[in-house]
């Protein structure tokens, strides 16, 4: 097997990122939003963004195949696909609240490998390499601005956080052993977990550009990564339109903390 050049895809996807942030920034708390058909938010801001992440890595990398929230939804043939999210937060984005992303996951055979998520507002810059089954090789790990980051080791008490979305509040009908908080943001919710800031998260209907590059950095960095539904999320299937279809997902820092977890969020499934 050919193995991939990691160094050259880290430096397509941070270029790329910063490039389309750049002008993000720019268009930051001024851009006007249309509702979609799911209910969520999209601006012209998303829509160039999407394009411009497209073409970037297609000219960089035109052996790869290309899934993303703005463009084409079915899972193309390609063995290695990125999903990109142009704006993760679009509703932070357009509202002025200064905390969203860019995501960009790589997928190999169906199962991310690689993912990078660039946070402009804060000029953080996470990126992870989870090989897991896939026989791939190449360099372990995740990292926040080229700093090795790990899951915290506390244990569950009223002074740690837990992250919750929007749709998740069904949670707090009985009482949760953390501090909950929540940012508007699926990659960065799910991120905190990587980072070690909370000990866990979950998100009730994440899309596939919500989850993908975060799958890969959230366990390279320690996280238990857990689907509310009894189907695994991964290997994605070739063909198969993934426009719709949520992914509620919990993450924990530890196993321990997944089995405390688990029964609190399970009514969100």
């Amino acid at each position: 097997m050919n193995q991939p050049d990691w160094h050259h895809i880290l430096n397509v996807a941070e270029s790329a990122t910063n490039m389309v942030g750049a002008q993000l920034l720019k268009d930051f708390g001024n851009a006007t939003a249309e509702e979609k058909a799911d209910g969520s938010l999209v601006t012209q801001s998303d829509k160039w963004a999407d394009g411009e992440l497209r073409n970037h890595l297609q000219q960089a990398l035109p052996s790869h195949g290309v899934l993303s929230e703005e463009g084409t939804h079915v899972f193309p043939t390609q063995d290695f696909c990125w999903i990109i999210d142009p704006i993760d937060g679009t509703t932070n984005f357009t509202r002025g609240v200064p905390l969203w992303g860019i995501s960009l996951g790589l997928l190999y055979k169906g199962t991310p490998v690689f993912g990078h998520v660039y946070i402009p507002t804060l000029d953080q810059r996470f990126h992870g390499f989870f090989m897991g089954h896939s026989g791939l090789e190449g360099p372990r790990g995740a990292f926040l601005d080229g700093e090795p980051i790990h899951t915290s080791t506390d244990a569950a008490a009223g002074s740690q956080f837990f992250s919750l979305c929007a749709r998740s509040t069904k949670v707090l009908h009985k009482p949760f052993p953390c501090k909950i908080r929540m940012l508007g943001v699926a990659t960065y919710n799910l991120l905190t977990v990587a980072a070690g800031i909370s000990l866990g998260a979950v998100e009730a209907t994440p899309k596939i550009w919500d989850i993908a590059a975060v799958w890969a950095i959230t366990q390279a960095a320690g996280a238990v990564w857990t689907p509310l539904e009894e189907a695994a999320i991964f290997p994605l299937t070739v063909g198969e339109n993934y426009g719709s279809r949520p992914f509620p997902t919990l993450v924990s820092a530890r196993a321990e903390l997944d089995s405390q977890f688990r029964p609190l969020v399970d009514v969100i499934r």
